[in-house]
């Protein structure tokens, strides 16, 4: 090999190198502006010193909240730091899921807006929705109790004149991106992609139980069995029937769970039995709302892969009790959910008489001097 050759060589390798390093930047220059203008820095940090209102619409939930929500979750999401770069904290890690929950927007505008990679981004919201769900579940949506069911009971009784009511039941379906290779397992009678989500909520708006991630072409036609209280008698009377949730026709009849009498040409008995059923399930429709409204994740399909659709929504109920009974909550939420579409049960189902027994005494009592209410007459 003669001189100009090894020159040659040389400086092919040279460059090559050179090239090699250039490409392999370990910092994407939008990620290295993190400190400097990530949404952390530019948005977080100054709503939360100067303007708690703005603060609350960013994040969804007051100060206070978030403040008490980081204490619950920040040890589980500590991670230390490395010779190579410094470990998110805690503190930005919640509030970038927090903002993907609310605004929903995809991961990709938050490794824009918070300048983090898309990867990790992703990372960062399923940890954070896992935790929230694993840490939080217990103190927000514990275990009904023979305590806590009575006190659901006396809460529908007080609220929409309904007895020995445990809970409104209803199913939604969750709009999704078609997964991979998943052919027609989640496709739904609608023509969409989705998953289910099955919620029991009280009469106070927050969310008893759920159960998430329902193939989508799956109805909400039954009910998992849980420790309900013995029959005790209707208020005023002797008569004693078993305390059951309310839902609407998708849902068979069964000793603990009611639905409407089907049908046009209607009694006036089982007429004001539906009117006085609608008014105790509207409690769950409107849970739904109130959901769907704070975090609006929900308006657009979720474009992740099924565990991770199912911890976010998972998270997000969570959330919804969590913010709930420390923020309140916006009345116009209520009335309307969005991004979430009703189940409907095609299968017609045999009225078991026992069953049909129960809601037939529940419909003479609402029409009796002990059960009825002044407006009902006129609301049929």
């Amino acid at each position: 090999m003669d001189a100009v050759q090894v020159f040659v060589f040389t400086a092919m390798g040279y460059l090559y190198l050179r090239n090699k390093r250039q490409l392999c930047s370990w910092v994407h220059p939008i990620i290295a502006a993190r400190y400097m203008h990530g949404h952390f820095v530019m948005l977080y940090r100054p709503l939360r010193e100067r303007d708690p209102a703005k603060f609350f619409n960013y994040l969804r939930m007051s100060i206070p909240s978030f403040d008490e929500l980081l204490s619950k979750v920040r040890e589980p999401l500590m991670k230390r730091d490395t010779n190579m770069r410094d470990a998110i904290p805690p503190e930005e890690m919640l509030v970038i899921t927090l903002r993907y929950l609310a605004s929903g927007c995809s991961l990709k505008d938050l490794h824009y807006n918070f300048r983090v990679g898309r990867s990790t981004a992703g990372e960062i919201v399923r940890k954070v929705c896992q935790t929230i769900w694993d840490t939080m579940r217990e103190e927000c949506m514990p275990t009904p109790t023979d305590e806590s069911w009575a006190r659901i009971a006396e809460g529908f009784l007080d609220r929409s004149n309904f007895p020995n009511c445990l809970g409104a039941v209803d199913g939604k379906h969750v709009r999704i991106v078609k997964p991979l290779q998943s052919g027609s397992l989640y496709h739904n009678y609608k023509h969409f992609f989705s998953i289910g989500l099955l919620a029991v909520a009280d009469a106070n708006y927050y969310f008893v139980c759920v159960d998430v991630g329902s193939y989508g072409r799956e109805s909400d036609s039954t009910l998992g069995t849980l420790n309900i209280p013995r029959p005790t008698p209707l208020p005023g009377t002797d008569v004693a029937v078993p305390y059951a949730f309310v839902g609407d026709e998708a849902f068979s009849l069964s000793t603990h769970l009611l639905r409407p009498y089907s049908g046009t040409h209607l009694t006036v008995k089982k007429r004001v039995f539906n009117y006085r059923l609608s008014r105790a399930r509207r409690y769950v429709e409107c849970s739904f709302g109130i959901l769907s409204n704070k975090w609006r994740i929900f308006h657009r399909p979720l474009d992740v892969q099924i565990d991770f659709c199912v911890d976010i929504v998972k998270c997000c109920c969570v959330l919804h009790n969590f913010v709930r009974g420390r923020d309140g909550f916006n009345l116009d939420d209520s009335l309307s959910d969005i991004g979430m579409e009703e189940f409907i049960n095609d299968d017609v189902m045999p009225v078991n008489r026992h069953s049909n027994r129960y809601r037939d005494a529940l419909a003479t009592y609402f029409t009796s001097e002990a059960g009825e209410v002044p407006w009902q007459m006129g609301s049929i």
